[in-house]
């Protein structure tokens, strides 16, 4: 029998359980709820006003979100405050799953995988930058020191942040996740650390505590964790890399194994052709999905970073060992997608992700020839283009409409409102470029 929530804190010795889940955006919400009434969250959940929290599809005459706590996900963090510890929840509204839950959304896929007879499992590459505040209110690199043109991999980058990348290595090792990398990556502040892949559910679980992890641990050393995609126009964008495999039965069924050679030379099964054929066939919708913000489009938008690439695809291909591409398949065992960036809300990135490669798996859809993809067309160029490709795609809409009808149609709704609400201020370069123009 799987232990109870009671079983986990006492174990732990917890004083507080933060009840978390986050909204269709990624914003974290959480309750804290002490240790005394864990039976009630336990039996019961707790409340939240959803017109609150943001966006989860609720008005202010809505009933409230009850948030139910998943005791497989239960997380102490006394490394963040004593005695503190995190569980991840599914928000419910008179009793039933609601349907705007991110999580929800996520299990309703991975329920889906499981009715064409498939487990899937997933690895995230989360990056993001270490920042200070100036005075004056503009933003700057921690690290005053990382100044190099091209600081990625620099053993003395890493080592003058050894006391926040310990931390995070120790925090996550010691959940259990193995910590196997931490990086200096291609901007100045911008960090990696690697963690071992799991079940679906499972990192992206992971991937939400990581962030408020680094988030909370950065702010004790007066330090800004962003996961925003681009804070620095000139500097490599922040990207968050989804590593995915199916089993079935628990057996692999990417590699080729007895369906003989593959004449593609990747070492890939007709499945995994098939995986691969539907993402990159529903990417330009995806990238509404994985890649959800305004400011996301200067990542995949960039031409070159002062490091001299921007590692950001441009077109849907896919190719082996090659970082140039949507899609690329370090080995036979899984593919990594990476058209999302650091503002992807995990469990409707993964979930997108999933619900594209069955399709094409359902399908047998052709990736075409490696290297290249199933059209020339461009990614979307700002974030209302894939918007307008998201609404036109029934698979994609059909992933967040999963777990009820409307999620879809909301969802693109408060993305092109976010893109015009940018639209509509005057930025620097606008008064730079026509102040005086005329």
């Amino acid at each position: 029998m799987a232990p109870t929530l009671q079983d986990l804190t006492a174990d732990a010795g917890t004083r507080f359980v933060l009840a978390l889940f986050v909204d269709l955006r990624g914003k974290p919400c959480a309750k804290l709820v002490p240790v005394e009434a864990v039976d009630l969250l336990a039996t019961e959940g707790v409340g939240f006003a959803g017109y609150a929290v943001g966006a989860m599809g609720q008005e202010p005459k809505d009933p409230d979100l009850m948030a139910i706590p998943d005791p497989a996900s239960f997380t102490p963090v006394p490394f963040i405050k004593d005695g503190l510890a995190i569980v991840h929840c599914d928000p419910h509204v008179n009793g039933q799953p609601w349907p705007y839950a991110p999580r929800v959304i996520l299990k309703s896929l991975i329920q889906r995988c499981a009715d064409a007879g498939f487990e899937p499992w997933v690895g995230a590459e989360v990056e993001y930058f270490l920042l200070r505040r100036n005075d004056n209110g503009s933003i700057s690199v921690a690290d005053t020191a990382d100044t190099a043109s091209q600081p990625c991999y620099d053993a003395r980058g890493v080592t003058r942040m050894y006391d926040h990348l310990t931390t995070v290595s120790t925090a996550m090792n010691k959940l259990g996740w193995s910590n196997y990398a931490n990086d200096h990556e291609d901007g100045n502040g911008q960090f990696e650390q690697n963690f071992k892949f799991a079940d679906a559910l499972t990192t992206a679980d992971r991937v939400i505590t990581l962030r408020y992890l680094l988030s909370m641990i950065a702010a004790e050393r007066g330090m800004i964790a962003t996961f925003m995609p681009k804070p620095f126009g000139d500097k490599t964008g922040s990207g968050l890399h989804l590593h995915l495999s199916l089993t079935s039965g628990g057996t692999p069924v990417f590699p080729a194994g007895g369906e003989g050679l593959d004449d593609r030379g990747l070492g890939l099964s007709d499945t995994a052709y098939g995986f691969i054929g539907g993402i990159l066939e529903h990417a330009c919708a995806l990238q509404a999905v994985v890649a959800p913000t305004v400011n996301s489009y200067k990542r995949t938008g960039a031409v070159s970073t002062s490091s001299g690439a921007s590692w950001a695809p441009r077109l849907p291909t896919y190719g082996g060992n090659d970082r140039t591409h949507y899609i690329r398949v370090p080995d036979s065992d899984r593919i990594e997608m990476r058209g999302g960036d650091g503002s992807a809300n995990p469990y409707l990135a993964i979930a997108a992700a999933l619900g594209a490669g069955i399709d094409g798996i359902k399908r047998s859809t052709d990736p075409g020839a490696v290297g290249s993809g199933l059209s020339t067309r461009a990614l979307p160029p700002t974030l209302l283009h894939a918007v307008d490709e998201f609404e036109t795609d029934p698979v994609v809409t059909g992933v967040l409409d999963a777990a009820g009808a409307g999620v879809a149609t909301y969802f693109a709704t408060l993305k092109r409102e976010e893109f015009f609400a940018y639209h509509s201020s005057v930025s620097s370069w606008e008064l730079d470029s026509y102040l005086t123009a005329f």
